[in-house]
């Protein structure tokens, strides 16, 4: 029944839901539309048109331009991982771990809490891993005659997307950690409101008690889940589409110079060498007597990539392997690129127009302490649908949820986590980024949208618990 209520919503979402890009336009014009006749543009300058007020907002220091850094940092964060996936090292690693399930619900579980511990690592590390490990292993149990269903298998392979964002690349908490990076993303009055708790580190929030307990149950109930929802019944089993290796590049013979630079580990290992050394740098050049744990607790988006640069670098061993796999994890930057500048110009008329205000006072009014973090965190579930990055999403919510929490009192902590469970919850239901994983396992979408539906409502029971809780 509930698979087929997950395949019922994804035909839904299938004939009714525009491409992303699509929905921040429209997005865009709705917010235009709200500002122009619900905002008090306090900051405006006397006589200034409405109208004008709202393009100049749009257009301005803190309208569409404001992201391209940020942008640039999502892209990376999915492109270090991707490459790091697909190098030796971590293909020899998923390789050996294909041969050691010997039934297909144990082989659905191995996947699922592999997938999602390297999805806490770096979610484009998880979701490729995830995806490779789900061919690799239909491709061992078929070897040795055990039946394997691949939509289950593939749909463990993106459990990784579940837990993401109360990982090392979650976008709301990395950048929350030091008040400069969450300025660059929120507005200033937020900043301004949340003071000395702008700062708020890796210990709150990504390794709170509260994560601690919601990330660790999540990786106790899936694997279970995936082993209860293995079909039994030879009829009921669907074998996964066999697929080529889609990433090695044979061996050919160096010829020149260029050649040599491009296949040489001398250079890699040289770039990887320098990015240890700023790390080091990064974390020895704190407070005084701070210890380098405490530093590390505040890394951002920047550290985490300079870290994944380095290991996927060493990890291929050649410029050009590292490249070549790097280029193909660009394609999947193509979202980022195009949403990014819409939200950061939807974030500026927000602010510029009261209604950041406003909407954060509307929800004090209508919300208490106790129900404010589980109320963001439903909403964020129903704006992921609709705006599937975590990053441009804490652009647009994050505002929205502090101002609200400040007012009634709730840790800004709680208030960045809500908004994450929320925002990877419905990426059970939100086929975007699965495209890769459906490219490598051949699968479709509708045929793994009734198995992540199940784990997202059972998870989501268990987020809305931790926040109840903590």
């Amino acid at each position: 029944m509930i698979a087929r209520l997950g395949r019922l919503l994804s035909a839904v979402f299938a004939k009714t839901a525009p491409d992303p890009f699509v929905l921040a336009v429209l997005l865009t014009l709705a917010t235009a539309a709200l500002a122009f006749f619900f905002g008090s543009f306090p900051d405006a300058t006397p006589g200034t048109a409405r109208l004008t007020a709202i393009v100049d907002a749009w257009r301005g220091p803190n309208g569409i331009w404001r992201f391209l850094a940020f942008g640039m940092q999502m892209c990376l964060i999915l492109v270090t991982g991707h490459a790091l996936a697909e190098s030796r090292p971590v293909r020899a690693i998923i390789r050996g771990l294909a041969g050691s399930p010997k039934s297909a619900g144990g082989a659905a579980a191995m996947i699922g809490i592999v997938a999602m511990g390297f999805g806490l690592i770096n979610w484009g590390l998880g979701l490729i891993v995830g995806a490779l490990l789900a061919r690799d292993v239909a491709r061992a149990l078929e070897s040795r005659g055990v039946p394997a269903h691949g939509p289950l298998l593939a749909a463990a392979g993106y459990a990784g997307m579940l837990v993401w964002h109360g990982g090392l690349s979650g976008s709301a908490p990395i950048y929350m950690t030091r008040a400069e990076q969450a300025a660059a993303v929120l507005p200033a009055e937020t900043i301004a409101q949340l003071g000395d708790s702008a700062a708020i580190p890796l210990d709150r929030t990504v390794f709170s008690p509260l994560n601690l307990f919601v990330t660790g149950g999540v990786l106790l109930l899936v694997p279970a889940l995936l082993m209860l929802l293995t079909p039994r019944q030879a009829s009921h089993i669907t074998p996964m589409p066999a697929e080529d290796d889609l990433f090695e590049d044979p061996p050919l013979p160096i010829r020149s110079l260029p050649d040599f630079l491009e296949r040489s580990p001398v250079i890699p290992w040289a770039l990887a060498l320098f990015l240890g050394w700023a790390l080091y740098r990064f974390g020895s050049t704190g407070p005084a007597g701070q210890p380098w744990w405490r530093a590390a607790l505040s890394i951002g988006p920047n550290e985490i990539n300079m870290a994944m640069l380095a290991l996927g670098l060493v990890a291929h061993g050649s410029v050009r392997s590292y490249v070549g796999s790097a280029e193909r994890g660009a394609r999947g930057c193509a979202g980022i690129i195009l949403q990014f500048p819409l939200y950061a110009g939807i974030m500026g008329m927000l602010a510029t127009s009261g209604l950041i205000a406003s909407f954060s006072n509307w929800v004090a009014a209508t919300a208490t302490a106790n129900n404010l973090p589980l109320l963001t965190f439903v909403s964020a579930g129903v704006v992921n649908l609709f705006v599937p990055s975590g990053g441009g999403q804490w652009a647009i919510q994050g505002p929205i949820a502090l101002g609200a929490g400040q007012r009634l009192g709730v840790p800004p902590e709680k208030m960045v986590m809500a908004v994450a469970y929320g925002d990877q919850l419905t990426n059970m239901l939100q086929p975007f980024w699965a495209l890769p994983l459906l490219a490598i396992t051949g699968v479709k979408a509708r045929d793994i949208v009734g198995y992540t539906a199940i784990l997202m409502l059972v998870a989501g029971a268990w987020m809305a618990l931790g926040l109840f809780l903590f």
